[in-house]
């Protein structure tokens, strides 16, 4: 069997419901939203908020929605389940949607094996008649649900085209995961090690295979510039990986970003690389990132995407420019207030210790507070020098 848009709904098969009443079937004129996700899943707890307010928006169309924890770790199906409670009642004590519980891997199999689907979040649209009508990421569904209620959807063209894009994309990384999981079965006991010479064997070795990976792109580059400082043969790689990301080769600004990493991420000691070098390429990657993603603009990810590119501004001496855009990505990450803690502290707290450091002054949102760091003081007189 496989399970895609027009398949009728599996059926519901839990260890047990931790929040709401149990659902038995599916019942017809009712549309329900069945989301698998874990508590350890950033994207999935990051997405709780939003699906309690489609539940609060649409329930008076007949939607429901039902979260289906089915990867939950731990060494047994009562501690998992003990824990899963305890993390919702702390987390999430007021939520509005029933929470069931699968420790046997039955719910996996019968949705998420026969669908393609490799990762969560993944949504399950169940349409009025009990068939399925979407499946993909829970950021997807502010366009689809609506359509999904007025009936509008599946017939669409727009619907089959996504499905079909969803399985092909989804088999081939299934194919990726084949060829790169051995790779990194060798590089992450490298790493651990801090073997580099090892790390990087094995990196190559999965570039020879897949000189497109942008897994192995990234670490190549960052081996060979910061574990090995092997400017020789580090600095024409980096060029290449700038140049390619530009040519858009691989057509994601996430390949910029990734490169431009390599050389501003605020993190990382970059007192190493020659300096000219090092400005030229980051110059070329901030404006094409910009131009695909300008500020005023609403591109996505920019509380991500802006933190390597406001660093190469501060450290060029534009501070100005530097603080715009800081303030610029921490708009766009959301409303602090309902934002999970670890998402707050993943995100959150590189934008601000950025601002911290650029303005010289204590940089707060909400409940977290952070310093300037003597990094900053270091970086802008070294630019003044």
């Amino acid at each position: 069997m496989v399970l895609r848009i027009e398949s009728p709904a599996p059926p519901i098969k839990v260890d047990d419901w931790l929040c709401g009443e149990p659902l038995t079937n599916f019942q017809p004129g009712k549309v329900y939203l069945v989301e698998f996700w874990a508590t350890w899943c950033g994207p999935c707890v990051a997405a709780m908020p939003h699906l309690m307010q489609l539940q609060d928006k649409y329930q008076d169309s007949g939607f429901e929605v039902v979260a289906v924890a089915a990867s939950e770790r731990a060494p047994t199906a009562e501690e998992a389940r003990t824990s899963l409670d305890a993390w919702l009642t702390e987390r999430f004590s007021n939520l509005n949607f029933r929470i069931a519980f699968d420790y046997t891997g039955e719910m996996n199999r019968l949705w998420m094996e026969v669908s393609s689907s490799l990762g969560i979040p993944t949504s399950f649209v169940v349409d009025r008649d009990g068939h399925i009508a979407f499946t993909g990421h829970p950021a997807q569904l502010d366009d689809v649900l609506p359509k999904v209620l007025n009936g509008s959807w599946r017939s669409s063209d727009e619907a089959i085209a996504a499905d079909r894009g969803r399985i092909v994309s989804n088999q081939r990384t299934a194919r990726e995961l084949s060829l790169t999981e051995p790779i990194y079965a060798r590089l992450r006991p490298a790493i651990q090690a801090e073997d580099w010479t090892a790390a990087l064997s094995a990196t190559e070795e999965g570039l020879a295979l897949m000189p497109d990976y942008i897994g192995f792109r990234e670490t190549h580059a960052n081996l060979l510039l910061h574990k090995l400082r092997d400017m020789h043969t580090g600095l024409p790689a980096m060029r290449q990986l700038v140049e390619d990301a530009i040519d858009k080769k691989f057509e994601a600004v996430s390949w910029m970003v990734m490169a431009l990493n390599q050389l501003f991420d605020p993190a990382m000691d970059n007192s190493h690389l020659p300096r000219a070098e090092r400005f030229a390429m980051g110059d070329k990657l901030s404006e094409q990132i910009l131009t695909l993603n300008p500020p005023q603009g609403d591109g996505p990810l920019k509380f991500r995407w802006y933190v390597p590119v406001a660093q190469y501004y501060y450290e060029s001496g534009n501070k100005d420019r530097a603080i715009e855009l800081i303030e610029v990505a921490l708009k766009s990450l959301g409303d602090p207030d309902t934002m999970p803690d670890h998402i707050k502290q993943y995100y959150l707290t590189p934008l601000l210790q950025a601002l911290a450091n650029y303005t010289r002054e204590n940089a707060c949102c909400v409940d977290l507070c952070v310093v300037p760091q003597d990094k900053a003081s270091e970086i802008q007189s070294a630019v003044a020098s």
